[in-house]
């Protein structure tokens, strides 16, 4: 079992800043991936950005120049960087983690972009 816990989530300005962090239980090195999604109510769930344990780094095109993800591979944790706020940012993020052919979800944490 891998437990994901996720922090950072809040209420920001357009044009505001946020940063998340999602802390993965599992201290050995099968996780594959680690990755953020997001999801307005009433909405299909959204992929954000996913960071590969070699270091490779991605983020969706609705995304792109404003959110970056990072991730410590000692610390098992992954960092979304979220930038230039828009309220269409407004959701709950989830972290996920990919680790062998599992997949594991936080509990989610409210990002709310409003002025």
């Amino acid at each position: 079992q891998v437990q994901l816990v996720e922090s950072g989530g809040g209420l920001v300005q357009p044009g505001g800043s946020l940063r998340l962090s999602c802390a993965a239980s599992r201290s050995d090195f099968s996780i594959r991936l680690m990755g953020w999604n997001r999801q307005v109510p009433g909405k299909q769930r959204e992929w954000v950005a996913a960071f590969t344990s070699s270091g490779t780094a991605n983020v969706a095109g609705s995304v792109k120049g404003r959110f970056t993800i990072s991730g410590d591979n000692a610390k098992n944790t992954v960092y979304l960087q979220m930038n230039s706020l828009r309220p269409e940012d407004t959701a709950v993020y989830y972290c996920y983690a990919m680790v062998g052919g599992d997949d594991y979800w936080g509990q989610g944490t409210q990002v709310t972009v409003s002025s």
